[in-house]
This record gives structure tokens, C-alpha cells and sequence, in this order.
């Protein structure tokens, strides 16, 4: 029998019909001879809404019961689907993070898994039950429950696949696969497909919403294949699987883009040795993320250093800033909102040339101006002001022919 994991996100789940209805989908996948092991996202606002009460009694709740509030919307729902299973005439059994045992670390709200003992999950399955998990959460060495944070049942998913060596998880959400962009921007985008581990993992980290970056990680070093489908219309969806044969892969997989995005300048900062350690470093300590990353060094021996961050983080980055600024003799800190992210990204970009020009020349004939740009092995990210950020995408989407679906 083969073996696969499925993962059904919020709205997949958000109402009793829509349970009613992943039920059913679990049922056929167990009558067609799988065996199936089901994680399952809190019903869609639940989560939003406990968060409201935390905060209702408290402005900053500790981390610890904030954990065990926010468990709770996964148990209602891996109750509810065991009971519509057991009511079709199929035995199900759940199981919360913590009798799994999924053990995390203790990073409360932001925990990460550590070891899953799959024996127990081994054992209903091999009495014939489905089994159902809650996803996001976790518990400690020392008993307390974790939660994985934001987007963690699919790391959940994921995590599991890897610990039952499953032939394939496959996740469940309300877009029937991974596109070549966003297609409320770009309506001639197109399903992918099939799409490698390091394509959906740059994807991800640059802004597409369809898989959590943590999962894509775990899919990438268990080496996990990965299926993107629909929870609401039938289809092969996208797999996400390991490189193959990059000479035939596309010049440009897809268009990623964020408007999370803040950009910061320290302007007039000595140019000297560890200059970058000196700005970047209480960034750091205070569990902000840095992106990309411009140093222009005058002929005055002194240098405007900007960087990137989440737009959430741009406050406190200035804060930090206005204090570093000070201390290093700087002539000023000046930060904008205003700028977004835009990202080509492909396997094929390693056995190809110019993609760079290309993606700089389509960019510079719509009259779209390049503040930074960043690059890796299979990715080209530029910053650009964000009301010009749409038609970008519309721009390389058709610049790389993705619509098309060309290859080389």
C-alpha cells in the first residue's frame, strides 16, 4: 500500500460542510487502497479570533499560554473530521502535536520540531484507521504544548512525510497548484506542472503564499515530494520534486514579488573595516530579517549603506537605526515604505545566459527605475517603486514568455 499525507489548510476546513467534504476526499483516497494520514489547519479565523481574546486579557500574553490557546483551534478541527469519518463507517483516531509526540524545541510561538515518534501513527494505520494530526503544534521536552508559528501545518505535513518515509504528501488548499505568478495580477498565468525544491523554495521566500517557506526546507532536505492541489476541484496540481535536467528546464520558472518590503538608508557612514557588522548587528540581535543589501562607497571615504526589511519591521529598524547612526558619526538614517519586491526565478538560469538583461532591458523599456538588485544561482530580486510593481510583473511575466510556457 502506498502511503501520503495530506494537509488541508483553514478554508479548506472553515465550515462543517466544507469538513464534510475533505471527508469525503480522505474516504476515496483510503478506498482506492492508501494508506492515509490527514493534518489539518484550525477552521479558517479561528486562530484570529483566539488571538483577540489572548489579547482581550492581555496586551502581551506569555508566549507559553498563548501556545495553549492557539492549540486548541487544530484539536476542534481533527475531532470533527474523525467524527465525520467515523460516521461514513470508516475508523479515524486523531491525535493533537503532543500525543503524536512532535517534539519541538522551546521557542514558544515560533518552535521547531526536533523529532516525531512515528510508532504510534504506525500502529492505527496498520489497523486500518485514517489518522488524522493536528497541524502547527507541538510539545517540549519538558510537556509544555508549541505552537510552529504561522503557516506550521504544512511544516507539520511535511514533517510527518519525512518520519513515515510517505510516497507523497500532498497539500490541500484553495488554488489548484503553484503558477507562474500571481494570477489576480497576471491573469494569463499558468499552473506549473512540476516546479524543483529550489525554485518553490525562492518562491516562497519572495512572497508566493501557496507553500510555507519551513515545509518547502523539510520537503527539500528529506527529500519529500510535494503535491499542491485544490481542496475544491479535481486536478493533477503541481509537483514540487527534485531537479532533473536543467539544460531543458525554462530560462524562468516564474515572476515572484512582495509588497512586504521597507527599505532603509544610513547615509554618510565612515568607510572603514567591520562598518557593516557595526549597522547590521543590533538589526540582528533584535530577530530582524535583512534582505538585500547596497553599499555605494564615495571618494570622501564615506558610505550610504541600505538594506531591506519586512515592512512590519520598518519602526523598530529605525529606532535601532536613529541610535547606530549616533554612535557612528553618520550624517543621517532615511527610510521608505513605498518599494516592492520583484523576483524572476528558474534552474534553467544556471545553463543560461543573459537572463539578467533581459529581465533589465523589459523593465527599462516600461520607464520602471531599479533602486538594488540581488541575485543567487536561480534568482534575479530588484527593488522598484511599489505602484509600478503590478505592471512589472505583467512586463517579465510576458518577457519570459510564461504564459507560453517557453523553453530555450
Amino acid at each position: 500500500m502506498t502511503l501520503i499525507v495530506q494537509k488541508y489548510g483553514g478554508t479548506s476546513v472553515g465550515s462543517v460542510e466544507r469538513i464534510q467534504a475533505v471527508a469525503e476526499r480522505v474516504l476515496a483516497s483510503h478506498r482506492a487502497g492508501q494508506q492515509v494520514v490527514v493534518v489539518v489547519s484550525a477552521m479558517s479565523g479561528e486562530t484570529d479570533r483566539l488571538l483577540q481574546l489572548a489579547r482581550a486579557m492581555d496586551s502581551r500574553p506569555s508566549p507559553r499560554e498563548l501556545d495553549t490557546l492557539l492549540s486548541t483551534g487544530e484539536q476542534v478541527t481533527i475531532a470533527l473530521l474523525s467524527m465525520a469519518l467515523q460516521a461514513r463507517g470508516q475508523a479515524a483516531i486523531s491525535f493533537t502535536g503532543g500525543q503524536v509526540p512532535i517534539t519541538t524545541d522551546s521557542a514558544h510561538n515560533k518552535a521547531r520540531i526536533e523529532h516525531i515518534e512515528a510508532s504510534r501513527i504506525r500502529n492505527a494505520l496498520a489497523s486500518g484507521a485514517v489518522v488524522i494530526v493536528a497541524g502547527f503544534q507541538g510539545v517540549d521536552g519538558q510537556g509544555n504544548i508549541t505552537t510552529l508559528g504561522r503557516g506550521g501545518s504544512d511544516t507539520t505535513a511535511v514533517a510527518l512525510a519525512a518520519a513515515l518515509r510517505a510516497d507523497e504528501c500532498q497539500i490541500y488548499t484553495d488554488v489548484d497548484g503553484i503558477y507562474t505568478t500571481d494570477p489576480r495580477v497576471e491573469p494569463r498565468a499558468r499552473r506549473l506542472d512540476r516546479i524543483t525544491f529550489e525554485e518553490m523554495l525562492e518562491m516562497a521566500s519572495l512572497g508566493a503564499k501557496v507553500l510555507q517557506t519551513r515545509s518547502v526546507e523539510f520537503a527539500m532536505n528529506y527529500r519529500v515530494p510535494v503535491r499542491v492541489l485544490s481542496s475544491f476541484t479535481d486536478g493533477p496540481g503541481t509537483l514540487v520534486t527534485e531537479e532533473e535536467n536543467a539544460m531543458e528546464a525554462p530560462r524562468v520558472s516564474g515572476i515572484a514579488f512582495s509588497r512586504n518590503e521597507a527599505k532603509v538608508t544610513v547615509s554618510g557612514v565612515p568607510d572603514r573595516p567591520g562598518i557593516a557588522h557595526a549597522i547590521l548587528g543590533p538589526i540582528s540581535a533584535a530577530n530582524i530579517n535583512v534582505d538585500v543589501i547596497l553599499q555605494n562607497v564615495s571618494a570622501a571615504g564615506r558610505t550610504d549603506f541600505t538594506f531591506t526589511v519586512e515592512r512590519g519591521d520598518f519602526d523598530r529598524t529605525m529606532e535601532i537605526l536613529r541610535g547606530v547612526a549616533e554612535q557612528l558619526q553618520a550624517e543621517g538614517v532615511r527610510g521608505d515604505t513605498g518599494i516592492a519586491k520583484v523576483s524572476a526565478v528558474g534552474v534553467g538560469m544556471r545553463s543560461h545566459a543573459g537572463i539578467a538583461a533581459s529581465m533589465f532591458a523589459a523593465l527599462s523599456k516600461e520607464n520602471i527605475n531599479i533602486q538594488m538588485i540581488s541575485t543567487s544561482e536561480i534568482k534575479i530580486s530588484v527593488v522598484i517603486d511599489e505602484k509600478y510593481l503590478e505592471l512589472a510583473v505583467r512586463t517579465l511575466h510576458e518577457a519570459f514568455g510564461l504564459e507560453r510556457g517557453d523553453t530555450p
